[in-house]
């Protein structure tokens, strides 16, 4: 495949360069892939994300099992060096290495310290690391979001990157980067209100307005 055809899809979806601190993975077919599928479907990114190592970008509304083939494709497109969490049981052979592959972080829910210590230690141990994470953590309606995000940032000291994927607009909107204070409930609040001039594609099943 030739570069001029990659660099074209990429520009059609509004998709520049990585900053260097930024970690990387795939290859030059895994962009061509992510590109072509979000120039099928008409998408674009707008924004871009910011130069750093560790980061935890929040991705809302979740509202469809298309939001992460969507996700996917933007990591690829990109070339963006991405993890999840996911819980320990879904790490079994043959997946185990295609869940790790991917950027799967086995988490163990009955941990004393639970999943935020979990994934502190892991931010702790990293040089790099970009954690993605939907806070509603279901596509079903959350009427009182949970602060964990905004716990494993406040004490791993990362910011969080606010992402939008707005549906009627075919936006993945790359939002503010945020510095996040101990105080959980005004910082889920302006999150929540970034969230909410964002329309998933079910609008009925994302609810902002329950942290007020």
């Amino acid at each position: 495949m030739e570069v001029p055809l990659i660099s074209k899809l990429l520009k059609k979806a509004n998709i520049s360069e990585l900053p260097e601190n930024i970690p990387r993975r795939g290859n030059r077919f895994m962009v061509f892939i992510g590109a072509l599928y979000l120039r099928l479907v008409g998408w674009k990114m707008e924004g871009n994300f910011p130069n750093q190592k560790k980061l935890i970008i929040a991705v809302a509304p979740h509202t469809s099992n298309w939001d992460f083939p969507l996700a996917v494709a933007v990591m690829f497109a990109t070339g963006l060096r991405v993890s999840f969490m996911a819980k320990s049981g879904l790490f079994f052979w043959p997946f185990n290495k295609f869940m790790t592959w991917l950027g799967g972080i086995s988490v163990e829910r009955s941990k004393a310290h639970g999943v935020v210590g979990q994934m502190v230690d892991k931010f702790n141990s990293q040089e790099q690391l970009m954690l993605a994470l939907a806070p509603e953590g279901t596509r079903k309606v959350v009427h009182k979001w949970r602060t964990g995000f905004l716990q494993i940032a406040n004490k791993a000291n990362v910011p969080v990157l606010l992402v939008g994927l707005d549906f009627k607009s075919k936006r993945f909107i790359l939002g503010p980067l945020c510095e996040v204070s101990d105080d959980f409930d005004a910082e889920l609040r302006k999150a929540l209100d970034f969230f909410g001039s964002v329309e998933g594609k079910y609008p009925h099943l994302c609810d902002t307005s329950g942290n007020q």
